[in-house]
């Protein structure tokens, strides 16, 4: 029962931040991005990321968060153990082969309009005795089968804290503490976590053809990181 509260304690606390560089600049969706409403892409083949982080498995973590969120804002989806495999037929193996083909070669394979490509920029786990953090970053773009144009692009950092709090100052609450955070950090859920940074990114996509906000959005306001 202690650890459940434990657990339940460090989701209550959970601080998000969006690295906004200097200040709260807001844009339209149709101002940062009116490719997309040109364009009016109507499906994304999603490559397996490109993990820059020093975390081995953060690859594996954020690509089972990518295909249900982008099919969510209204876009059909290429099933991506699907694509592996044809790519695999090709000869392709390397997601840094995959990044650097021609982007006609996907429409050419599958009929894609577009592909998204993702950089796992950090997915750091910063622990002290009575405090721990992870840090993700994830920088995503789309860009165009046809015209090889990028379309959209997006970078959004969320800070989870996994700590146990500040026990009081005493010596029983530093222990508290300490133990608190070991068992939080051990208990986190990454996948959730990665769920949490996507789903922030994809907000900012405009919907696509199959959702209801489709060519409704563009007046949307989001985070300018043109002004980084």
């Amino acid at each position: 029962m202690i650890r459940k509260k434990l657990i339940t304690s460090s989701f209550l606390i959970v601080s998000i931040f969006f690295l906004t560089g200097c200040g709260p600049a807001v844009i339209t969706k149709d101002a940062a991005f009116p490719k997309m409403y040109e364009q009016q892409p109507r499906s994304i083949l999603i490559l397996p990321p490109m993990n820059e982080s020093t975390d081995a498995e953060a690859k594996d973590y954020y690509m089972t968060t990518t295909e249900a969120p982008f099919a969510l804002m209204g876009y059909y989806t290429f099933p991506t153990e699907m694509v592996a495999d044809i790519m695999k037929q090709e000869g392709v193996y390397d997601t840094e082969i995959l990044y650097d083909m021609p982007l006609n070669k996907f429409y050419e394979y599958f009929g894609a309009d577009t592909v998204l490509m993702t950089k796992i920029k950090k997915w750091d786990l910063s622990y002290m005795v009575i405090a721990s953090h992870l840090t993700i970053q994830i920088e995503a773009q789309i860009l165009s089968t046809r015209t090889s144009e990028e379309l959209w692009k997006y970078t959004g950092t969320v800070v989870i804290d996994l700590g146990g709090g500040d026990g009081g100052g005493s010596l029983v609450g530093l222990i508290v503490s300490a133990i608190a955070t070991a068992v939080n950090t051990a208990a986190a859920d990454y996948v959730d976590y990665a769920h949490l940074a996507n789903k922030r990114i994809i907000s900012t996509l405009p919907a696509g053809p199959y959702s209801s906000k489709y060519m409704q959005d563009q007046s949307m306001q989001l985070i300018d990181q043109s002004k980084k």
